[in-house]
């Protein structure tokens, strides 16, 4: 529950809807509301998960995760023409398409009733969703990359490789 509201009220509410210019108290009010929306959520979905087999759900959450993740990382890592254009598509393209194919798949849909959410012919025959969306994600931040095209991001590549790798300038930025 911190680590959700933490990261809302700073990262999405002050960083990307105020543009950095919100105020500690707006930001404390906002991680607030986020810590009572974020138990609400999931209290919900502890109830209904509630007769769910927990190492599948484990298993979801670990696929969903790398599909929208792991490409980001590893092309920051290893990509110098890498972008928050590319970020942005492969991350939401890894979760989109990680959470289409879990709704599709046997986990929710099963012929017998009570094997499954849903009765029915599941379209999607694998149980976990890792081995399309994961590749999906890769090639979506790729494409997002080479459309979003930005040199400005592409100089500052050097200086940010060097302070992951030695934390030198880390000081100077921190209350940036």
């Amino acid at each position: 529950m911190l680590t959700g509201a933490g990261a809302f009220a700073h990262d999405f509410y002050s960083q990307i809807l105020r543009k950095g210019k919100a105020a500690e108290k707006e930001q404390m009010r906002m991680a607030k509301f986020a810590s009572a929306g974020v138990s609400v959520l999931s209290i919900a979905l502890a109830l209904f998960a509630e007769k769910l087999n927990v190492a599948f759900l484990v298993s979801l959450a670990f696929a969903v995760g790398a599909s929208s993740n792991l490409p980001v990382i590893l092309l920051t890592i290893f990509w110098r023409k890498f972008n928050r254009g590319g970020a942005i598509t492969g991350m939401l393209t890894g979760l989109i398409s990680s959470l289409t194919l879990v709704a599709l798949s046997p986990n929710i849909w099963n012929p017998v009733a009570g094997k499954a959410i849903l009765v029915g012919k599941a379209l999607y025959p694998l149980s976990t969703p890792g081995l399309i969306s994961i590749p999906l994600g890769f090639l979506a931040a790729v494409i997002g990359t080479l459309i979003f095209s930005n040199k400005k991001e592409e100089a500052t590549y050097d200086k940010i490789f060097v302070r992951s790798m030695t934390g030198i300038g880390f000081t100077e930025s921190a209350g940036k």
